[in-house]
C-alpha cells in the first residue's frame, strides 16, 4: 500500500481544499496495478470532513480497481494499525477514517 502524505495545508477548509485541489491533486497518478493508496492527513476539525471525503471518493472511483482510502491522525502507531487493518479489507475504499489517536481498546467479538 502506498502512503501519501498530505501536509502543509492552511487551517481554514477552504483554504485546505483549494490548496490540495491545486498543489496535491493534479500530479497524482493511479498506483502500480495491485497496489492501493492510502492518504494521510493531518488533524483537523469537522469543517474539513466533507472535501476530503469527496477527493478520496473520486479518486477512489477514477482508479478503481485499485483502493483509495484515507486517514487523518499524527500518531505513527495509529497510521501503522490503520493500514494493516486496510490491507487485510479488500473490499473497503472511498473512506476517510479520523483515528482516535488515543486508541479505543481492543475490539472484541460478539462471539468472544
Amino acid at each position: 500500500m502506498q502512503l501519501l502524505r498530505v501536509t502543509g495545508l492552511p487551517a481554514g477548509a477552504l483554504a485546505a481544499a483549494a490548496e490540495f485541489y491545486a498543489r496535491v491533486f493534479p500530479p497524482l497518478n493511479p498506483p502500480p496495478e495491485g497496489e492501493d493508496l492510502l492518504i494521510v492527513f493531518p488533524p483537523a476539525d469537522h469543517t474539513h470532513q466533507a472535501w476530503r471525503l469527496a477527493a478520496v471518493q473520486q479518486l477512489a472511483r477514477d482508479w478503481a480497481p485499485a483502493r483509495v482510502n484515507a486517514v487523518a491522525s499524527a500518531s505513527e502507531a495509529a497510521i501503522a494499525a490503520a493500514a494493516a487493518y486496510l490491507d487485510q479489507a479488500p473490499g473497503l475504499t472511498g473512506q476517510v477514517l479520523e483515528l482516535d489517536d488515543a486508541g479505543a481498546g481492543a475490539v472484541v467479538s460478539a462471539g468472544q
